[in-house]
């Protein structure tokens, strides 16, 4: 009985470390979604999470460290949803699928808000200035350039794929600024189907590239 209650007491301990965990990542990423990385201090984060300075040193180390944690979690979650919306297209899918799919995580968090919003703006920050949590996603960043090439290969046979490379990172770029910039804010407050019917034409037009002059 006693071994059961002290279990118990550890359970509720770990769920507790775990809650504040998580509340400090969130706090992070919504400071580092408005502002950036120098714009991060410890007293905002922890009056946010409701919790004490103390907890960001049990948890995480650092501030830096932190920090790091909440942009490696959004760029995690932000390049599994893409892989998952790009590895279901077929062979066949068109330009506009493609382009559908890989913007299909931008337009979702735009028509939710919220923390979703807050990550992706995380997202688009550090796609302009990459921190060194950048390296340790390299995997997945190759997972999702490789279903993107693959779909856009069957599309625009005669380009090559230095091109297609080129044309991918012109796309994020497009989203990464629309993320952040002012026309960011107009997108949010439409209704899913109008953000889609505005954006998806403008990224398929990005991969297409000069592909479409003469026809």
């Amino acid at each position: 009985m006693v071994s059961a209650k002290k279990a118990g007491k550890a359970d509720l301990r770990r769920e507790a470390g775990q809650r504040t965990r998580d509340g400090l990542q969130a706090a992070a990423l919504e400071v580092l979604a408005q502002r950036g990385q120098d714009g991060v201090t410890l007293r905002e984060i922890t009056d946010r999470a409701g919790a004490n300075v103390a907890a960001v040193s049990y948890h995480f180390g650092s501030l830096k460290a932190l920090c790091d944690a909440a942009i490696e979690h959004a760029l995690e979650r932000y390049l599994d949803a893409q892989i998952l919306a790009l590895g279901s297209l077929g062979p066949t899918a068109t330009l506009r699928e493609v382009a559908a799919a890989f913007a299909r995580p931008m337009m979702r968090a735009l028509a939710a808000g919220g923390q979703d919003l807050a990550m992706i703006r995380t997202v688009a920050r550090v796609g302009i200035d990459p921190p060194q949590a950048w390296e340790r996603l390299n995997g997945k960043f190759d997972h999702s350039r490789r279903e993107v090439l693959r779909v856009l290969t069957a599309n625009l046979p005669g380009v090559d794929e230095q091109e297609l490379i080129f044309r991918t990172r012109c796309a994020a770029g497009l989203l990464n600024w629309l993320a952040l910039a002012p026309i960011g804010a107009e997108l949010a407050v439409m209704p899913a189907e109008r953000i889609e019917r505005q954006l998806i034409p403008v990224v398929a037009g990005a991969f297409r590239g000069d592909a479409a002059i003469g026809c």
